[in-house]
């Protein structure tokens, strides 16, 4: 059995345009109806999203059904002792696309990277599991580190403080920068389009890009998603799968509420 390449970290090497959907709703029914969408990139929340191992596997094999669509899980924390462990078990799980939050500093970036990789290049646990297909993928220990993709956020005045060089982290594929989380630190809560914001932002990509990585963002939005694609993002999400049900599925019923005489 030939080991899997990651087809996600070949495009962003490319300078590909790689569009994903967030998936919160930790159920492998919705994953499926997202998987089938064709987007190129689908993320599995660990840290905001009520998952743990058993529904994060149960959503890679659902998306595994759909070659089109790239599985990235993003990890509750990313660094330190318990960052390490966390990572080392969604890579045994099969993951090869890792997003890791609140990424303030170089160090932890490249405490992340050594996280997801076997020795000598990393601290990685020697096992495999499904990864490695229960050992079927001849030398899997000896590929694994090629195809595994790191993806850190910036989500902070302090990790915009020190883009430049966690940017520069050698094994960092791309930063993502966390719009929410970076409104609140630079004191506009729930304002992404906040003028300073988007200032940042878009400086942050300009220097994500500048040190040779890839920069990406979620924005549901998609006159700001298309406005982040033309700055230069290579892999964007444009929406969250509970936002589009909660957002429909309030028009829909508000669409039908006048002919019952309630309210809208």
């Amino acid at each position: 059995m030939n080991h899997p390449v990651n087809p996600f970290k070949r495009a962003l090497a490319q300078k590909q345009l790689q569009i994903g959907l967030w998936l919160g709703l930790a159920n492998p029914y919705s994953t499926e109806i997202c998987a089938g969408a064709g987007f190129d990139w689908l993320l599995i929340d660990g840290e905001h999203a009520p998952n743990d191992l058993s529904s994060i596997l149960a959503q890679l094999q659902t998306i595994a059904a759909y070659p089109a669509s790239h599985a990235i899980a993003r990890v509750p924390v990313g660094h330190g002792h318990v960052g390490t462990t966390i990572i080392k078990q969604y890579l045994d799980l099969g993951v090869q696309t890792l997003l890791a939050p609140m990424v303030d500093t170089a160090e932890q970036a490249r405490a992340i990277v050594q996280a997801s990789r076997y020795p000598p290049q990393g601290i990685r646990g020697m096992g495999g599991a499904r990864a490695s297909r229960w050992g079927r993928i001849a030398n899997y220990a000896q590929h694994a580190n090629e195809q595994i993709c790191v993806l850190v956020q910036a989500e902070t005045q302090t990790a915009l403080d020190n883009l430049d060089a966690i940017a520069a982290v050698e094994g960092v594929d791309g930063v993502f920068i966390g719009p929410a989380d970076l409104s609140a630190s630079l004191g506009h809560v729930g304002e992404q389009d906040h003028p300073q914001v988007r200032a940042a932002m878009e400086d942050a990509f300009t220097r994500i890009a500048r040190a040779g990585k890839a920069p990406g963002i979620l924005m549901a939005d998609e006159k700001l998603a298309r406005h982040y694609i033309d700055r230069g993002g290579l892999f964007v999400a444009v929406g969250l799968d509970s936002n589009l049900l909660a957002r429909h599925s309030s028009a829909l019923a508000a669409s039908f509420r006048p002919l019952t005489g309630r309210p809208t």
